[in-house]
């Protein structure tokens, strides 16, 4: 009993530290518009914690809506970064290692963010029937810089950070609970 105490409390800590990574992360590049770690860090999470990943990213979501109130970008929040998370997850656990095939994901998803909060934004406030497709095209358009620039970054920020990073969280993974599934597909590999 008292090890599967300890455990859940180790489970507990990791989605705080989880949790306030992805937090500071964004906070510490807001400042840049566009430029973020939180795609980096959910897809991290995701690849490596699973569940637990997921459970992180929704506390972060909370915490995000308390900071700047509850509107339609919350609802995309919920959608994109929760996705990422679970994406990243499903890869991780069909041990896809490949930087060119993870990087081209997260691109993927850097991309269907900028559709989804487009679509949300533009359904949520105009409904659906009164020229939708116009009007979302009109705002997507208006937000196409930033949505570049963001992408971008994350193709850069995967390429060089996701594996490296990766194989440090599979090594603390490994370290803080031995009992569970932590094969590092990094260290499997022959490339």
């Amino acid at each position: 009993m008292n090890s599967k105490l300890s455990i859940g409390a180790k489970k507990i800590a990791l989605i705080a530290v989880m949790t306030a990574t992805v937090e500071a992360g964004k906070l510490a590049l807001a400042w840049i518009p566009n430029v973020e770690v939180v795609t980096l860090l959910c897809a991290l999470y995701g690849y490596v914690f699973g569940g637990m990943g997921i459970f992180a990213i929704s506390i972060f979501v909370v915490i995000e809506s308390f900071i700047w109130g509850f509107n339609t970008w919350a609802l995309s929040y919920i959608i994109h970064w929760n996705s990422v998370c679970l994406i990243f997850w499903l890869l991780g656990r069909f041990k896809v290692k490949r930087v060119v095939w993870l990087t081209a994901t997260a691109v993927l998803l850097t991309i269907w963010f900028g559709v989804l909060t487009s679509l949300v934004d533009v359904g949520l406030f105009g409904g659906i029937k009164n020229n939708f497709f116009k009007r979302f095209s009109i705002y997507y358009m208006r937000g196409i810089v930033f949505y570049v620039i963001q992408t971008v970054c994350n193709l850069v920020v995967f390429l060089l950070a996701f594996k490296p990073l990766a194989k440090v969280m599979f090594k603390a993974k490994k370290k803080f609970f031995p009992n569970e599934n932590c094969d590092n597909p990094f260290l499997m590999e022959n490339e």
